[in-house]
């Protein structure tokens, strides 16, 4: 009997500076700071971005400055006179000590600084609206959640207005009044200079990468920032009333690749510089085209495999059924790329959880493949070699490894790998797995 050849598919990288094509900017555009990102979407929201509500928020220099920086500190000893401050119309921040007591810091005017704010209220303050982040892609406003941990006025971003354009975090944002208000239960205290810091209830973490977003980034230390931009280890739980330990060799300043933590939806920080020498839209689309004109087959079926567009990968679900005839599927357990096929389960309750792969019977989840569409989640412009486990979103091999090595926050307590693409866990023992793709026989 004479056998078949069978070549493997080797997907190349196209050898271009995303850069070059979408990211000349024209010198009558306003300044870009950067942009923050919402983990766990593949490009936007599930049912479109709506207004101050999408999947990502850019920051651009503002027409007249709107920043504000700490001026006058008044030290009250009756609820009145804390309302009369507060009812002044300046931004301030008050710190309630006791029944009878509260400092009251006002804030003045910064003509060097533009202030964005981020929240989960949709009142005007806020610039970008965020909301719980569900697992595996889904949609917070379809998804019931009983109640929301992301604060109505989480966190701000102070971008100076000259260059280098330093970004600066700071926990709580300022509410449709104006003000901050920390009560009594919430965490404060007075440093040794003799100003007021405090944290919110359950905190803003930050993690800044080592090595910064490159090929070559690590994993950082997650810390928490305070209401005045210092930073702190951990506290033993998210809301414990106890602060953590200052970390006086560290800042609040932003750099690429930082992650945020609001306690229910983590953000990624890109620079406008990383940002230029990210993957495009455009360069992601050319790899999914270099990928389907290669012919993948599946190697049972004989049938041509093709991923399918951007927009349908970006919409999406990690659970969303996908049996189409070109739709490639993966064993996770090997990585061998099939079509669609019903039989091999080794379990009735769900038919895809274990399933036994067909060319070296392996045994493991069997999931639909979906490109990575969110270019901001890319730490180079690699080929998509590599799936998630267990949710199979496509990405290139160095990014995928990096985040598989990102311990997200996930609850009060817990850490874990996430896909930044649904946000779904990914496995303990295996983050990723490379995929096979088998070409045409003729």
């Amino acid at each position: 009997m004479q056998t078949e050849k069978r070549s493997v598919i080797e997907v190349k990288s196209l050898m271009f500076s995303p850069g070059q094509e979408e990211h000349c900017v024209s010198t009558k555009e306003p300044v870009k700071y950067g942009e923050l990102v919402v983990l766990g979407y593949n490009g936007s929201l599930p049912n479109g971005d709506k207004g101050r509500r999408k999947s990502r928020f850019a920051l651009y220099k503002r027409a007249k400055a709107n920043g504000v920086k700490p001026s006058t500190v008044h030290i009250l000893n009756s609820p009145q006179a804390s309302k009369a401050v507060n009812c002044k119309g300046q931004h301030s921040i008050s710190y309630t000590l006791s029944r009878n007591q509260t400092v009251v810091v006002e804030y003045s005017h910064d003509k060097d600084t533009d202030m964005f704010q981020i929240g989960r209220s949709t009142e005007s303050p806020i610039d970008f609206v965020v909301t719980d982040t569900v697992s595996g892609g889904g949609e917070s406003e379809d998804t019931p959640i009983t109640q929301s941990t992301i604060s109505r006025f989480a966190c701000r971003v102070v971008c100076e207005r000259n260059p280098p354009y330093t970004a600066r975090i700071y926990a709580a944002g300022f509410d449709s009044s104006k003000n901050i208000f920390l009560g009594e239960k919430a965490a404060k205290w007075k440093n040794p200079d003799g100003h007021m810091d405090g944290l919110t209830t359950n905190g803003v973490l930050v993690m800044h990468p080592r090595g910064g977003f490159t090929e070559e980034s690590k994993p950082g230390v997650w810390r928490e920032i305070s209401v005045c931009g210092d930073v702190y280890t951990l506290r033993e739980t998210r809301s414990a009333q106890t602060r953590g330990k200052l970390v006086e060799s560290e800042s609040n300043v932003l750099q690429d690749g930082s992650l945020v933590d609001l306690c229910g939806a983590t953000l990624l920080w890109r620079t406008a510089d990383g940002l230029f020498h990210t993957p495009t839209q455009k360069h992601l689309e050319a790899l999914r085209q270099e990928l389907n004109a290669a012919r993948p087959q599946c190697p049972v079926g004989l049938n041509t495999l093709a991923f399918p567009s951007m927009q349908r990968c970006s919409r999406a679900l990690s659970s969303m059924p996908a049996q189409e005839d070109k739709q490639p599927w993966v064993y996770l357990a090997c990585g061998h790329v099939h079509g669609y096929h019903d039989w091999g389960h080794r379990s009735e309750r769900d038919p895809n959880a274990q399933r036994e792969c067909p060319m070296c019977r392996a045994v493991g989840p069997y999931v639909p493949l979906w490109l990575g569409c969110e270019p901001a989640f890319y730490v180079d412009t690699g080929a998509p070699t590599h799936a998630f486990v267990p949710c199979g979103h496509v990405c290139s091999e160095k990014s995928a490894r990096y985040w598989a090595e990102i311990p997200l926050p996930h609850g009060t307590h817990a850490f874990h790998a996430a896909c930044p693409f649904c946000a779904t866990q990914l496995s303990v023992t295996q983050g990723c797995a490379k995929l096979i793709f088998q070409g045409p026989i003729d």
